[in-house]
């Protein structure tokens, strides 16, 4: 791989988790279609639990789902919670022609409706993730959620 085709790669890999999180914060399940692998797994467990507390903030997202059809991406919508992913610092590197790993800082809030339990969930973290080139474009295959940090009100 040239180093242009690999920054190519890279740049193609931070549209894709560009796209993820405006998904996940537009309810867009057409849009994960064209960045998950088929054979994705994306693993939520403990993605809300406070490393200090040890309290889980929203048990409902302990979840390992498991292919492209397992995306669920109007849950939040549904229950009327509003999200607001931003994706940070990006460390991708290239493994193979076909093959690449990432770890993203990223910052989540979620808006829970009057009533809710929470008025606002804001959340500091990592994904870990691996990335698969198929097909001629680059694909998200794993990622595993880590926190650093969760701030309730």
């Amino acid at each position: 791989m040239t180093e242009t085709e690999r920054l190519a790669a890279i740049d193609a890999i931070r549209q894709l988790k560009a796209r993820y999180f405006r998904s996940v914060d537009s309810a867009d399940a057409a849009l994960a279609s064209t960045f998950l692998a088929e054979d994705c797994v994306l693993d939520y467990r403990g993605c809300c639990t406070d490393p200090v507390s040890g309290i889980d903030h929203f048990p409902e997202m302990n979840a390992v789902i498991e292919g492209r059809a397992g995306w669920l991406s109007d849950a939040f919508k549904a229950s009327g919670i509003v999200t607001a992913h931003q994706g940070h610092q990006s460390e991708i590197e290239i493994t193979s022609d076909t093959t690449a790993t990432g770890i993203w800082a990223f910052t989540d809030r979620f808006f829970f409706p009057p009533g809710g339990r929470y008025h606002r969930f804001e959340g500091y973290g990592h994904y870990h993730e691996t990335y698969a080139k198929i097909g001629g474009a680059w694909l998200l295959r794993t990622t595993r959620v880590t926190r650093i940090k969760i701030e309730v009100e």
